[in-house]
């Protein structure tokens, strides 16, 4: 049996290096490894998008919450102050609430049809599709 040796490409390990270390699953003691195999290697080792990584991180848990604060508006076993706290917050942040025109229901066939849509979505996780499931059946509609 004849063996081949096996050599890596210096490119896709430097490249593979540079995306740990802007990883944001990546742990820091992985990042700093990589970063000192790529000195090493004798690459620059730049660290400034990291930041960026993290800003985007910051905006996406922000955007969880201010969705948390719209659903409150919505929800049937949520007090008045809270939906009253919850608009504040999202107008404060520049998001309104629900649609000023529609009424409510309108907004109940919208929030069904986005259940509906849950249903049919392959990145909506088993347990968000079992809720929508539970959801259109507590409200009357059959689901698939």
């Amino acid at each position: 049996m004849v063996q081949t040796e096996h050599t890596k490409d210096t490119t896709r390990v430097i490249a593979g290096l540079k995306a740990a270390i802007h990883n944001p699953h990546v742990s820091e003691e992985a990042k700093e490894h990589a970063m000192e195999r790529l000195r090493e290697m004798g690459q620059d080792v730049d660290v400034g998008p990291q930041e960026t990584v993290e800003k985007s991180s910051y905006q996406q848990d922000e955007g969880r919450v201010l969705a948390g604060y719209k659903a409150t508006l919505s929800n049937p076993y949520t007090s008045e102050e809270a939906k009253k706290h919850a608009e504040e917050v999202l107008q404060a942040a520049g998001i309104y609430g629900r649609h000023q025109d529609a009424t409510d229901e309108e907004h109940e066939t919208r929030v069904l049809a986005g259940y509906k849509a849950a249903l049919h979505n392959p990145r909506v996780s088993d347990a968000a599709k079992q809720h929508a499931r539970q959801y259109l059946e507590e409200h009357g509609v059959e689901t698939d």
